[in-house]
């Protein structure tokens, strides 16, 4: 199914059925804010990270004392979702459990992501819901890769990160694709992050804890993408050197720990979800060209 299109107000958005992928973002002018996915360098726009953020250890699943295979990020991603109704500006589309997704994720589930368009604003939103009769535990998280440098936005290498609130507190890193428990000094300077090559040379980086609840990718001519998500709780940002683009992924959980074995369940940032409940999370995509 090719690409819904979303407009308002000059300003345009693409949503893939395939993944229920953002993949497209441009403003009035045509100029396009979202990675353009080669193939040859990272194949994705804005991929949706469910039933888990990161790796897992061993990529296994461990519930109730059996062990799942399950890939990095989930399989939301490379799912492909039911639109169940759209109109000029919002998509609603919906992923739910089959016989494949419980060969690795045990769960009866409800995915839906809805896209509204405003203008340069395009609110995400994601709903889980439990139709099964045991909590459902949920890590989820956006992936949005913007286009760096932004359109006509001047120097790459004059591009920043810019948070909501200062920030000192430190992050962490990935060892092998696990989160190192290692605290590093944060590189973030007040509320700013220079961004470089050399800054993902050790692969993303990653707040567990952030008094921030939006960032934005700024341009040295003013132009800005900024991402708020008031309903998750940690960040990460990623990109690879040299790559003409850089996440900003607002995320429920993280990949395990290094040495964690424990039950899904159990994985700090995970979400449960009782029976018969629904769980939301919203975040905002705005350009500013």
């Amino acid at each position: 199914m090719p690409p819904i299109e979303l407009t308002s107000h000059g300003f345009t958005a693409c949503i893939a059925p395939f993944g229920a992928e953002l993949a497209s973002l441009r403003d009035p002018q045509g100029r396009e804010y979202l990675w353009q996915a080669d193939p040859a360098i990272w194949p994705r726009h804005a991929p949706n990270l469910f039933p888990m953020v990161g790796r897992l250890n061993g990529d296994l699943l461990r519930h109730g004392g059996q062990t799942y295979p399950m890939k990095q990020h989930g399989f939301a991603r490379d799912g492909t979702f039911e639109v169940m109704e759209t109109g000029d500006d919002f998509v609603r589309l919906r992923l739910c459990d089959s016989q494949e997704t419980r060969a690795r994720y045990p769960f009866a589930f409800e995915l839906e992501v809805a896209y509204r368009l405003e203008g340069g604003r395009l609110q995400v939103g994601y709903s889980v819901c439990n139709p099964g009769t045991e909590p459902l535990p949920v890590s989820l998280g956006g992936h949005p890769a913007f286009a760096w440098p932004l359109p006509d936005g001047g120097a790459r290498s004059d591009h920043v990160v810019v948070f909501g609130q200062h920030e000192p507190g430190p992050i962490h890193r990935l060892s092998g694709g696990l989160l190192n428990p290692t605290a590093l000094p944060t590189p973030v300077q007040d509320d700013r992050l220079p961004l470089s090559d050399d800054l993902f040379a050790d692969d993303a980086l990653i707040w567990t804890q952030l008094a921030s609840r939006k960032v934005a990718l700024v341009s040295p001519n003013g132009a800005q993408v900024a991402v708020t998500f008031d309903d998750f709780p940690m960040l990460g940002i990623w990109s690879k050197p040299g790559a003409h683009f850089v996440c900003l992924e607002p995320w429920q959980g993280h990949a395990d720990t290094v040495g964690f074995a424990g039950d899904f369940a159990d994985k700090p940032g995970v979400a449960l979800v009782a029976p018969g409940e629904e769980r939301r999370w919203i975040m905002h995509i705005a350009v500013t060209p």
